[in-house]
C-alpha cells in the first residue's frame, strides 16, 4: 500500500515539472528476459527502468549535453545503484546520443 501511495506521488508530483537526474543505460545483455511488467526486454524499443512511476507512464528525457530528447514508456525497475534516477534501454540511451553514465531531465508526460 505504501508502495502505491508513493507511485501515485511520484507521478502526480512530477507530472509536467522537468527533473535534472542521472541515467544509464542497459541493453543486449538482458534482451529477451522479462522485465518487472512481465514482457520481454527489447534494448532498441525506446523503454525505461524507474524506481517508483507507474508501468506505462511516458516520460520525456532530455541530454542535458546536447539536448536532444525521446519520449519513453516505463516497462521495469531501477536503477537500483545510489544516485542513478532512470535506466534507460540501449535504443533509447542512443537516439539521445548519450553513451555511459549521463545527466538528463525528466518530465513526465502521462
Amino acid at each position: 500500500m505504501r508502495m502505491l501511495a508513493l507511485a501515485i506521488c511520484a507521478a502526480v508530483c512530477l507530472q509536467g515539472a522537468a527533473q535534472a537526474e542521472v541515467a544509464t543505460y542497459y541493453g543486449q545483455e538482458f534482451a529477451g528476459r522479462r522485465t518487472a511488467s512481465g514482457e520481454k526486454f527489447n534494448p532498441s524499443a525506446l523503454t525505461a527502468a524507474h524506481r517508483t512511476l507507474p508501468f506505462g507512464t511516458q516520460v520525456r528525457v532530455t541530454n542535458s549535453r546536447n539536448g536532444r530528447s525521446i519520449i519513453v514508456r516505463m516497462n521495469d525497475r531501477g536503477p537500483f545503484a545510489k544516485g542513478r534516477a532512470i535506466d534507460l534501454s540501449s535504443g533509447a540511451a542512443r537516439a539521445i546520443g548519450m553513451g555511459g553514465t549521463g545527466n538528463v531531465r525528466m518530465e513526465v508526460i502521462r
